[in-house]
């Protein structure tokens, strides 16, 4: 109950005020979609076939657009978030069946709710969140079939590692299962017998049956779409985002609030005659590590995909962070060092927000005086009382305060994120009734940035430069362009009176700022063929 109503009061009330990412656009255009065309097997963005991602969450997404309504922001984005709090109650259950600590288990659940990366994960990539998700209950149950030998838990599991896939293909598979049950095998060891290896072999064929009859669907109905659209996939993984090998292992950072505690639970020579259950702590150590090493074998690679590895580091902070609240006080100086810098930084960070808000954004205070206060007094109170109980030397209040204060951010500061400027900002959410009055056909040329195709709330069809050459003479058409090429630009002047009306930005930070995105800017032209 204590992680719902904490899951609840971080994100729910204010969850439609952060501005669409472009993996959101994508998902709820499909989810759009479905709904409009019925598209719910072979699934589109913008009227193209759009398979590179499983169906799973865009049903999901879907239905509640059914019966909230796809205008409303929030409603698309609370399925994430419910799933985000299943992953938190999975990973409290995790560690309930290996320690049998409910004080433990529930530290370890904070520490997940709390982590920077796997909250923000919801907004910049929510398909990630379901598929891991899924895994982490998968798992569940399979832990809880090695535990208790039932073998209603291995259907149960299959279901949820089945559901997994169906979201976002084998990827959790590849970054959280193998890695759990390396990690198992390697700390709890496994006995095999010929009955546990057919029961293994029902799992994989079960959870294949659940999560891939979709994939052998659309490759019947549609083969040569399928198969071009997965080999430009599986292309990207040697050829897009390609980092070294090296490049995730500074991932304990985006722990976000538990960074330092995240890096010294992962030395294991200081932790290991320290920790309240030592095999559940190896076992915890080693999936993180396992889950790293694999990750790191992948040549494309992006922040978003370390999530797998910050799921069983938050298990690995409790053990960390357990010893500390139990044993601070008997501290020697040396060992004092890294808690109390962890949170000496979020008492400064507390006590600095009043000043950066009156100083740096004002008109965000005048805007919305009310959470503004609420956000400063409530910043004063945490630092002020993280100092407190620091001097009393009291951790276990001191990490609660602390918990306090991120979920105070997040529940006072989100609302004023919509008063902040938005330089240029012109929404493209009245053009769709323009067209319409006009009467004449829009398209985008270059490939128009999803983010605008989903706030302008219809299809966008593309055009490329042989179809508009091709058009009869006279014809008038309206279109979208970003990134004109020369070639096209001197096309579109000799073949056509072209009439500039408009220029669409969904950008919130100036031209030239790091923020800003030039595929989120638009020309509105009006083009007659010469």
């Amino acid at each position: 109950m204590f992680i719902v109503v904490i899951t609840t009061l971080l994100l729910v009330f204010h969850i439609d005020v952060l501005p669409i990412s472009i993996m959101e656009a994508r998902n709820f255009i499909t989810a759009r979609e479905m709904i409009d065309d019925g598209n719910w097997l072979l699934t589109t963005m913008n009227g193209e076939a759009r398979y590179e991602k499983p169906p799973l969450p865009t049903w999901i997404t879907a239905l509640f657009g059914l019966i909230f309504g796809l205008e409303k922001l929030w409603a698309l984005r609370l399925p994430a978030i419910l799933m985000f709090g299943l992953s938190s109650y999975g990973i409290f259950a995790i560690s309930k069946q290996l320690v049998n600590n409910f004080n433990l288990a529930l530290l370890n659940s904070v520490i997940t709710i709390t982590s920077f990366y796997i909250l923000a994960i919801i907004f910049e990539a929510p398909w990630d969140i379901y598929t891991h998700g899924f895994m982490i209950i998968g798992i569940l149950f399979l832990l809880k079939h090695f535990l208790h030998k039932n073998n209603l838990y291995l259907f149960i599991a299959s279901f949820f590692i089945g559901c997994s896939i169906l979201s976002k293909g084998p990827i959790s598979i590849y970054a959280l299962l193998l890695p759990f049950l390396i990690a198992y095998g390697i700390v709890y060891k496994y006995k095999f017998s010929k009955p546990v290896v057919l029961k293994i072999i029902g799992v994989v064929i079960l959870s294949l049956l659940i999560g891939g009859w979709w994939f052998l669907y659309v490759r019947m109905v549609d083969p040569d779409t399928f198969l071009k659209i997965t080999e430009k996939e599986t292309g990207n993984w040697n050829s897009y985002n390609v980092r070294p090998f090296y490049y995730y292992w500074s991932f304990f950072a985006n722990s976000g609030l538990w960074l330092i505690p995240a890096f010294v639970s992962l030395l294991y020579p200081y932790l290991k005659n320290k920790v309240s259950n030592l095999k559940a702590y190896q076992f915890s150590l080693i999936w993180v590590l396992a889950s790293l090493v694999l990750l790191s074998l992948v040549p494309e690679k992006k922040s978003r995909y370390l999530v797998p590895t910050l799921i069983p580091l938050a298990m690995n902070c409790g053990f960390y962070m357990e010893y500390v609240i139990k044993h601070f006080k008997y501290f020697k100086l040396k060992e004092k060092i890294a808690p109390v810098f962890h949170f000496s930084i979020l008492i400064i960070v507390a006590l600095a927000i009043p000043a950066v808000l009156l100083f740096q954004f004002k008109e965000v205070i005048f805007a919305d005086w009310f959470y503004s206060t609420l956000l400063i007094f409530s910043a004063l109170a945490s630092g002020t009382t993280m100092m407190w109980f620091l001097k009393k030397r009291d951790v276990k209040n001191l990490t609660i305060a602390s918990v306090a204060f991120y979920g105070s951010i997040l529940f006072f500061g989100m609302p004023l994120v919509k008063h902040l400027p938005k330089h240029n900002y012109t929404p493209i959410t009245d053009l769709k009734e323009e067209i319409n009055f006009s009467n004449i056909n829009l398209f985008n040329l270059n490939e128009v940035s999803p983010e605008i195709i989903w706030q302008y709330g219809d299809k966008i069809p593309e055009i490329d430069i042989d179809e508009l050459a091709s058009i009869s003479q006279h014809k008038e058409l309206a279109i979208l362009v970003t990134n004109l090429e020369d070639s096209q630009q001197a096309f579109l002047e000799q073949n056509f009176e072209i009439i500039r009306l408009k220029t669409y930005d969904l950008n919130w930070s100036k031209v030239g700022s790091k923020g800003h995105k030039n595929r989120l800017t638009v020309q509105l032209l009006k083009i007659k063929k010469l």
